[in-house]
């Protein structure tokens, strides 16, 4: 008498439908991700209760606690700011700067530079200010 063997065949796993799943989950956490760019300057903006979110601008000027300028990051001073902004008036998007001003800066410093910001032909100036 003979007997058959058969040949015990290892149960295959199809993960193609799981790499599918990873793959649109993957999607979802890139999609709905948002990336907040925050710059290297620290400035605490002042609160407000409603307030429309504008994205930021390519230019902007902050104004840390001690009264230091920066456009972009690059450290200025009050009477190179006028120079600084007409030269980088053609690379500005719809002429607008943004203005991060930290809370605690005088009121009298704000206006200088909204002043010089105008002078130099900037048309839209938006001030930056945090949600509370």
């Amino acid at each position: 008498m003979q007997l058959s063997t058969r040949l015990k065949r290892k149960p295959l796993i199809n993960i193609t439908s799981l790499i599918d799943v990873l793959f649109l989950l993957l999607l979802f956490v890139l999609v709905s991700s948002s990336f907040i760019e925050k710059p290297g300057i620290k400035v605490d903006l002042p609160g407000t209760q409603n307030a429309d979110a504008v994205k930021m601008e390519n230019f902007t000027l902050y104004v840390d606690k001690e009264g230091q300028l920066f456009l972009n990051e690059q450290r200025l001073e009050e009477k190179a700011l006028q120079e600084a902004l007409e030269k980088v008036l053609p690379q500005m998007k719809e002429e607008s700067l943004t203005l991060n001003v930290d809370e605690t800066v005088q009121h009298g410093l704000v206006v200088r530079l909204m002043d010089i910001a105008k002078k130099s032909g900037i048309k839209k100036l938006v001030i930056g200010t945090e949600k509370r």
